[in-house]
């Protein structure tokens, strides 16, 4: 199995709450990335589940079973470290082969199952070497094997991937994605590279000061993030926010700023502070009249980055900087005055007072009148 239900958890210390109030499920087979900043908790939560920390309040249950009382040898959790935490003075195949003798296994059983998970990771040719005798990235492979050879319930990752290289970090991803696909096992992850939250997860959990900012899909979190905080976390560059302004002109809800300003949908609104938010791919460089409605901004090209196959430039306008992802054949230099435009099914608009997203709701259509003729019969 390997459901994971997290219910009021949290942990404080010296009466500084580290993580708080926390409900979380983690349904069998996903792939969960804790996400966000140093300090948001997410290791803290993870060590909570792992039962590697006691948590202050709220209870953890794993299949049903309460586990909050249980030490970790005990909760059928296998944890891979960011230090790897290998024995040093053991060889690969004895590192394996630990976690299995610690629980009296027959050593017959035990070669076949670290041979086994040796095979699947790749690794067999390095069962006699000692951990100093191996690269980062096959180090990581043993730490990895020493989890999997134990057959649990779920895995706990805490950032496995930082002490690698950016070539190397790539491709262990890959291979992590590969085997939680193969496996089809629960995995916790903790990282605050979101491009691993993106690529490998089948959920994000977005963390901001040990609170739950959002939990949904990585499309979900991407496409349509809850607050302002998510917003501006994920995305390289991050969302564009600008402080706005969002009222009624002739019939359509508008939105205005300092050199911005924009048509978003037929109808009425109160007046109402908010940040806008726009992704940098979805604003583009124009040269001509602008058809239709949307948001346009005008401002002052103050960097071009050449990315290669795209580049980023950062504007200047009225209502503060923003960023546009293009392509290379869009020719811009410094100090060009721009003009911007985005669709309005690209606009993001959050409540400025609270941080939260504002979604816009039709008013509902009048019901249809019913016809209370009764004919007659002849």
């Amino acid at each position: 199995m390997g459901t994971i239900q997290l219910t009021g958890i949290g942990r404080s210390f010296r009466n500084t709450a580290a993580v708080s109030d926390i409900d979380l499920t983690i349904e069998r087979g996903d792939f969960v990335v804790l996400l966000g900043p140093s300090g948001c908790g997410k290791t803290t939560l993870l060590r909570m589940i792992a039962g590697l920390l006691e948590p202050t309040t709220g209870r953890i249950r794993l299949d049903g079973a309460d586990i909050t009382d249980l030490p970790s040898k005990k909760r059928d959790l296998a944890m891979v470290f960011q230090s790897y935490a290998l024995y040093p003075h053991l060889s690969v195949r004895k590192n394996l082969a630990f976690p299995l003798r610690v629980q009296k296994i027959s050593k017959s059983e035990i070669a076949r199952r670290v041979q086994e998970v040796a095979d699947s990771l790749e690794i067999g040719h390095l069962l006699d070497r000692k951990p100093k005798e191996l690269s980062g990235g096959q180090r990581q492979r043993v730490a990895v094997g020493r989890a999997l050879v134990r057959n649990p319930k779920a895995f706990l990752m805490d950032e496995p991937l930082s002490n690698l290289d950016a070539k190397l970090r790539t491709q262990t991803r890959h291979e992590l994605t590969a085997l939680h696909q193969r496996l089809g096992a629960t995995f916790v992850y903790v990282t605050h590279d979101q491009v691993e939250a993106m690529t490998m997860a089948t959920k994000i959990v977005v963390l901001n000061a040990g609170r739950i900012e959002q939990y949904g899909t990585p499309e979900e979190v991407y496409d349509r993030p809850e607050s302002v905080f998510v917003a501006g976390f994920l995305g390289s560059p991050a969302m564009n926010l600008l402080d706005a302004r969002v009222t009624t002109i002739d019939g359509t809800v508008a939105v205005t700023a300092d050199g911005v300003a924009g048509d978003l949908w037929p109808g009425t609104t109160d007046d109402l502070d908010v940040v806008l938010g726009i992704r940098p791919e979805h604003l583009a460089v124009t040269r001509g009249p602008i058809d239709g409605s949307g948001i346009t901004l005008v401002g002052r090209v103050d960097i071009v980055e050449n990315l290669g196959g795209e580049q980023i430039l950062t504007c200047s306008t009225g209502a503060g900087r923003v960023h546009v992802r293009t392509s290379r054949d869009v020719v811009c230099t410094r100090g060009d005055e721009v003009t911007l435009h985005a669709d309005a099914s690209h606009a993001h608009l959050f409540e400025r007072s609270s941080g939260r997203r504002l979604e816009w709701v039709d008013e509902p259509a009048p019901a249809p009148a019913i016809d209370r003729t009764v004919a007659l019969a002849p």
